[in-house]
């Protein structure tokens, strides 16, 4: 008995269609969904909103509140900063500038540090692929968002003051969950990878006093 061709098998091409689908599918969705999670920037309501809230915040000044307090800190987080940042003069300043823009913000300057060394290990003059630049690796267009274009994000007071208030706006917007806040600032919402890098680098040398995460 002589067996049929698949080609002469009545409705094969449907069938076929049918059983293929969902293997088509799955892998293009997985394809979007990467792309989404990789997009850098926000758009529509998210950006005019945050757009809105750093022409608020942005110009804000910072200081010390309590100079003891502040120099136990600084001794702390200088001897955890040496293997990034080299030279004590700059550690300092460098760890002042933090502390301002992060309590400035609401943030806790440990949180901003842990940030700080996934984004760029220190180096001010770090640009992503993306172009981002700076210690917290900010998106340039934020400049013109809010008329400043005249600002350089390798200066580390302007770009921490952009990113302390980017962070603390996604962690208003997501009601203190600060995973949620994180992946948003870094362009990858839903996604628990950029959180757990964050959260590894705090844990391992930046925690001082406990975080919700």
């Amino acid at each position: 008995m002589t067996r049929p061709s698949i080609s002469c098998a009545p409705g094969w091409r449907a069938e076929a269609r049918r059983r293929l689908a969902p293997l088509l599918v799955a892998p293009l969705l997985v394809t979007l969904a990467a792309g989404a999670l990789a997009a850098p920037l926000p758009e529509g309501e998210e950006r005019a909103a945050l757009r809105t809230f750093l022409e608020r915040t942005i110009n804000e000044s910072d200081s010390f509140q309590d100079r003891y307090a502040a120099e136990v800190w600084l001794v702390d987080m200088a001897a955890r900063l040496s293997p990034f940042v080299h030279d004590p003069a700059r550690r300092l300043s460098l760890l002042r500038q933090v502390h301002a823009a992060a309590t400035q913000s609401g943030l806790a300057p440990e949180l901003v540090l842990a940030v700080i060394e996934v984004e760029s290990s220190f180096d001010r003059f770090a640009v992503s692929s993306a172009g981002a630049q700076g210690l917290m690796q900010v998106m340039p267009f934020w400049k013109g968002e809010i008329g400043r274009p005249e600002d350089n994000l390798t200066h580390n007071r302007t770009n921490l003051a952009y990113g302390c208030r980017i962070l603390q706006f996604y962690l208003e917007r997501e009601s203190g969950d600060l995973r949620r806040a994180l992946a948003a600032y870094n362009g990858s919402s839903g996604s628990r990878r950029y959180p757990d890098r964050v959260e590894a680098a705090w844990r391992g040398r930046w925690r001082t006093a406990p975080l919700p995460w």
